[in-house]
């Protein structure tokens, strides 16, 4: 909004579940939704099928610039086949990724993790599985201390990068590990149920249970209280928790490490051609 000139005054605001976002779009009670999702969304491919007149606000090249210099959030091209009514979509994208405890994360069991998210990736059915390649692996560490066995893998397999190796201070190997993922309505807590599996079935010395949270800040909260062994974050909230910053500014997480990319995380705008919006610059007074 601030890359537009929009001013909170200049609309209403709602705080919406994605779903329920959608639905209040439909029924002509919200002119516009803002979403946070993967790609393509359910929501809204639900949401087009119902009312047929679905439209993708694109934002500029000024406004992604200004995004791009004050947040985390980097250029996202949505391709062309990702919608049936979209061309070609320019946005922003955070990345969702997975975070280890360095406290109960051994070099060989991290290496393993890493390893397992790109080479079996195929097993997991979710829409998400498929963004977990080689190629995104390292999207989303940018500034983030890695973790060793990860940071291993990834040197194996050519993968260049500068960020600082976690140190580790595991004493014992722990069999039963705790995934933080997000509510069960969500992307995480499905996506982190076949994640698991994938670990379950091919190391045979652990057990990954995941576990239903308030997603991100929460499960960075909990891997800094020894609560949870793996927690997956959006990387904005990851480098604040890591910095003491935003809703960590009264302690910094100093026993969690990037272990791998999962999914982009894109910022999705959308309203009705109904509503006669064509661009975010239309809602300035």
């Amino acid at each position: 909004m601030k890359a537009y000139g929009v001013e909170d005054g200049d609309y209403t605001a709602f705080q919406e579940g994605f779903g329920d976002a959608a639905d209040q779009v439909q029924d002509g009670n919200i002119d516009i939704s803002f979403g946070i999702l993967g790609l393509p969304a359910g929501s809204i491919e639900n949401l087009h099928a119902s009312a047929g007149d679905v439209m993708m606000l694109e934002l500029s090249d000024d406004a992604i610039a200004y995004m791009e210099e004050n947040t985390g959030y980097r250029r996202h091209t949505i391709p062309a086949d990702t919608y049936d009514f979209v061309k070609r979509y320019e946005t922003v994208t955070a990345y969702a990724i997975l975070m280890a405890n360095t406290n109960t994360i051994s070099e060989e069991l991290g290496y393993q993790l890493a390893k397992l998210m790109v080479e079996n990736s195929d097993e997991i059915t979710h829409n998400q599985g498929k963004q977990m390649t080689l190629e995104n692996a390292l999207n989303g560490a940018e500034d983030l201390p890695i973790h060793p066995g990860a940071a291993r893998y990834y040197e194996e397999q050519g993968l260049s990068f500068d960020n600082p190796i976690a140190e580790l201070n595991v004493s014992d190997d722990k069999s039963e590990l705790i995934l933080g993922t997000g509510s069960s309505g969500g992307t995480y807590y499905p996506l982190g149920g076949e994640m698991a599996n994938v670990w379950n079935n091919h190391i045979d010395s652990i057990s990954v249970t995941n576990q239903e949270t308030g997603a991100s800040i929460e499960n960075m909260a909990s891997i800094r209280d020894d609560k949870m062994d793996l927690g997956m974050s959006v990387h904005v909230p990851a480098l604040d928790a890591i910095n003491g910053e935003g809703e960590f500014s009264e302690g910094a997480v100093e026993n969690a490490a990037f272990i791998g990319h999962i999914y982009p995380e894109v910022v999705q705008i959308i309203t009705r051609e109904s509503t006669g919006i064509k661009s975010l610059d239309e809602l300035k007074k």
